[in-house]
């Protein structure tokens, strides 16, 4: 529709998460009319973030070193961790102040349609988490959604065995709904009021 790079602009936003083809559009257009300096501190940022940033080697949480701020606090309970499908819902999860253990990021959750299998997702990161007895509960925080629903299912069929409790959260969250956009109030007593599964 519109000429050479500006088109190319368009098409780049148009291809992030959330932003529809006139999102896209309007994005773009405030780019260029924004002054200069501030496009560069954005592009900027945006290198930078990709260069420091990693993803901690226990838990797969961002961070800007080997292990996240989180794995490496004494004062969480590691006794307990909290296996979540993306690092947003670590944050959502926070909000509430309900949760003093660790976390497990999968990377997404099971979802045969996109072609993604219990092999794509960090679950082979989980079990030497487990193996020293330290950990006495699993909390499954997926997406009370059919993917989230499925992973849940196929980790509590391999954690019960093991002579965990594990738990689930509890109703409170829309079914279909996503972590990242519950209120503090609904996901605070989802955690409280979570269940075991499989026993």
């Amino acid at each position: 529709m519109y000429e050479g790079i500006v088109q190319d602009l368009i098409d780049e936003l148009g291809r992030l998460p959330g932003v529809g083809p006139k999102s896209a559009q309007r994005i773009a257009f405030h780019i260029l009319s924004t002054d200069s300096d501030d496009v560069k501190r954005l592009a900027e940022v945006l290198l930078e973030v990709k260069e420091k940033v990693k993803f901690c080697e226990v838990c797969g949480n961002v961070a800007q070193s080997a292990q996240c701020r989180i794995c490496i606090d004494p004062k969480r309970d590691p006794s307990v961790i909290c296996v979540v499908e993306e690092p947003k819902d670590v944050v959502a999860i926070e909000k509430t102040r309900e949760f003093r253990g660790r976390y497990h990021i999968l990377g997404g959750s099971i979802n045969p349609i996109d072609g993604i299998g219990p092999d794509d997702l960090r679950i082979r990161e989980l079990m030497p988490r487990l193996a020293d007895g330290s950990v006495t509960e699993v909390i499954l925080a997926t997406d009370p959604n059919l993917e989230g629903e499925a992973t849940a299912t196929y980790l509590s069929r391999m954690l019960v065995p093991l002579g965990l409790t594990v738990s689930r959260l509890a109703s409170g969250l829309p079914v279909g709904g996503d972590l990242e956009y519950a209120d503090e109030i609904t996901l605070g007593r989802a955690f409280a009021g979570r269940r075991t599964v499989g026993s």
